[in-house]
């Protein structure tokens, strides 16, 4: 594992030992690296949605009413 050399804001660095105080997390380290998964987690999942809603909107518009779009999807849902 690779050693960095980070500062912290001084309500960053407070922080962070408190959750090391309450027992959260044994080291400051182990609790960047968590929060730098978690991160990388919700970015997978921006990513996914925006996929989808690209996807989406390249598909073409509609100019059906609500009443229409929900027939038609029951109508797919009842094949």
């Amino acid at each position: 594992m690779s050693r960095q050399s980070i500062s912290f804001t001084k309500p960053n660095d407070e922080w962070l030992k408190s959750q090391v105080d309450n027992k959260e997390y044994s080291s400051k380290s182990e609790l960047v690296n968590d929060l730098i998964r978690q991160a990388r987690k919700q970015q997978v999942q921006i990513n996914w949605i925006r996929t989808k809603i690209e996807k989406a909107e390249n598909s073409g518009f509609t100019n059906d009413g609500k009443e229409s779009i929900l027939a038609q999807s029951k109508s797919m849902l009842n094949v």
